[in-house]
């Protein structure tokens, strides 16, 4: 048994033929069978019934599978931690981090590691909506701080890092803030809603707590949306801490809109697994771990 034809095995499963997977590795169609040939004698059994024109997991296959992809995955970390001990100190880390989470969790972490390597530039952007997951994927960010939304979890390593809550509110001179209760949908499409556009493309734009059939405003960062609401031009969700001292002098009150309740969404660092981690990015991450 051999790591290339459990990447064999892999790539036929992930692309759906032997001859997608041939493509996908870059060699021939029957090479990769014989890989695959090879390891069912190996093995005693078949892996893929091939009765049908796309090869499916035998359920002998199907277990095995599943032990594979642990071992890939063991093997790719273990490829990340032999780069990182060959590696220098990086020049730049980049961090791309959600406009809607606060610094406050990883500045220990970054403190802690700028006075260990006083070398390297650490880059932190703030990004709206899909904007570090678009940073991510492009190969721009080494780091993410966002959502686990749209995020390819079978590409990705993730850690915890804490939450946030978003939460609709207007100006108290706002029309539909001037009672108590829950407002209808019909209603509140009188309204501008106002968003904030995402900085990673039309791919990676606000997709979620959008009111249909209502009017919109979009605006570039959440000081702007901040700004339009408290001249109670309209309404829109926030996240809490950065509208606390609005909150707590009146110059914002929450909305129960329905259909759209407060959002509390989970916050994780995340790095894609197939990047190398360097000295100072593999200090990042055992810190945040830890």
């Amino acid at each position: 048994m051999t790591l290339d034809q459990l990447v064999a095995l892999d790539a036929i499963v992930a692309a759906g033929t032997f001859r997608a997977a041939a493509e996908r590795l870059n060699k021939a169609q029957s090479a990769v069978s014989h890989q695959i040939r090879k390891l069912e004698a190996e093995l005693g059994f078949d892996l893929f019934s091939r009765d049908a024109y796309r090869p499916c997991l035998t359920p002998e296959g199907e277990v095995f599978f599943r032990e594979t992809t642990r071992v890939l995955e063991q093997m790719q970390g273990l490829k990340s931690v032999a780069a990182g001990l060959r590696s220098e100190q990086e020049p730049m880390i980049f961090i791309a981090m959600t406009a809607t989470m606060s610094l406050d969790p990883i500045l220990n972490v970054l403190g802690e590691v700028g006075r260990r390597f006083p070398g390297t530039h650490i880059r932190v952007s703030t990004e709206m909506m899909g904007g570090p997951l678009a940073r991510l994927m492009d190969g721009d960010a080494d780091l993410i701080v966002a959502g686990l939304q749209g995020v390819p979890i079978d590409e990705v390593e993730t850690l915890p890092v804490g939450s946030i809550t978003i939460r609709p509110v207007a100006s108290p001179d706002f029309p539909a803030a001037k009672r108590s209760g829950v407002r209808p949908r019909r209603e509140m499409q009188a309204y501008t809603q106002v968003i904030v556009s995402g900085t990673g493309g039309p791919d990676f734009d606000q997709s979620r707590d959008l009111l249909s059939g209502g009017q919109r405003w979009t605006v570039s960062d959440f000081q702007a949306k901040k700004s339009i609401i408290k001249a109670g031009l309209g309404w829109g969700g926030i996240p809490e801490h950065l509208m606390e001292q609005e909150l707590a002098t009146g110059e914002f009150v929450p909305l129960t809109v329905e259909g759209y309740p407060p959002r509390h969404t989970e916050i994780f660092a995340i790095r894609r697994r197939d990047q190398p981690m360097g000295q100072v990015m593999s200090s990042i991450w055992t810190r945040l771990a830890d």
